[in-house]
């Protein structure tokens, strides 16, 4: 199904020791690896993006072992850089993870809307240094016409659309092997409005 690109402002060393709590910095990383091994098994496209490395570190390498190419460096807190933009197919479902929520995921998620394309901001993906800039961050993207917030493993299963799609076993696999992770951030992540 190649309806789907990914794309992550991926986890900075410097930055995930500052995040609100020490659960916040590993759910963002576990779900992370979580989705680029689904991502993998999908054959969905992964486009990275780090926030000048020569000054705030390089990705954090249990997330950087899995990456099949080099991060885009970039200035702009907008992932949706020339380089970026010009690989995504028109009209591309997007799905967001990465630091920080109110400021690269925010304007990422809105620069992409902008473009034309479906995003995905996956909630138990994203975090912040402050634990409240999440909640303020999300609850402003949910706000969004043509954002949706979404939990990453609600976002593996409607990529799939089907029980029949061949990446279903190792999606199986992927939910049975994270499943306590899963639970664990999902238990930790700020306080959400009610729906």
């Amino acid at each position: 199904m190649p309806f789907m690109s990914s794309t992550r402002c991926m986890s900075k060393r410097e930055f995930t020791s500052q995040l609100f709590s020490t659960d916040a910095k590993v759910n963002s990383v576990t779900t992370t690896e979580k989705l680029l091994a689904f991502a993998k098994a999908a054959s969905i496209p992964v486009h990275v993006t780090t926030q000048t490395a020569a000054k705030l570190g390089p990705t954090v390498p249990s997330i950087a072992a899995h990456l099949t190419s080099t991060p885009i460096d970039k200035t702009k807190f907008s992932m949706l850089v020339p380089e970026l933009e010009a690989s995504l197919a028109p009209k591309s479902q997007v799905a967001l993870v990465g630091i920080e929520s109110h400021i690269c995921i925010t304007q990422t998620a809105l620069d992409l809307r902008d473009a034309g394309h479906a995003v995905y901001v996956i909630a138990d993906g994203v975090s912040s240094c402050n634990r409240q800039e999440v909640v303020v961050a999300l609850d402003r993207l949910r706000a969004e016409q043509g954002i949706n917030v979404t939990s990453s493993e609600s976002w593996m299963y409607e990529c799939l659309g089907d029980a029949s799609h061949p990446a279903f076993k190792p999606l199986i696999t992927i939910v049975k092997g994270a499943g306590e992770n899963t639970k664990m951030v999902l238990d930790s992540l700020p306080p959400m409005p009610k729906i």
